[in-house]
């Protein structure tokens, strides 16, 4: 699962906004949280860390001021992750943690 985040280049996409990111991620990640969710749960939330990882990675790249700050991208998501808690599929389930 952490090969597929980097095969589809997540950090690269700048070209879409928080929102069209969500509409692309979300049905790959709805489908790992069902399927592998029944069964070990646990075993995601590094798999949730690796997704928000990406998305750090996104926002770095997006964003000019927050090229050279890795702490101020994180604090970004996680003010994005506070103020839309139903964004992405991961988040939905509560797996907001960390961004670092």
């Amino acid at each position: 699962m952490k090969r597929k985040i980097r095969k589809l280049r997540v950090r690269s996409r700048t070209e879409l906004g928080i929102a069209q990111l969500a509409k692309w991620l979300n049905p790959i990640l709805n489908g790992w949280l069902a399927y592998y969710g029944a069964f070990y749960r646990s075993a995601l939330y590094a798999i949730c860390w690796h997704v928000n990882k990406a998305l750090v990675r996104w926002a770095r790249r997006k964003f000019k001021p927050l090229r050279q700050h890795k702490t101020r991208a994180v604090k970004f998501m996680e003010g994005i992750s506070e103020q839309c808690p139903h964004l992405f599929a991961h988040w939905r389930q509560g797996m907001r943690g960390s961004f670092a």
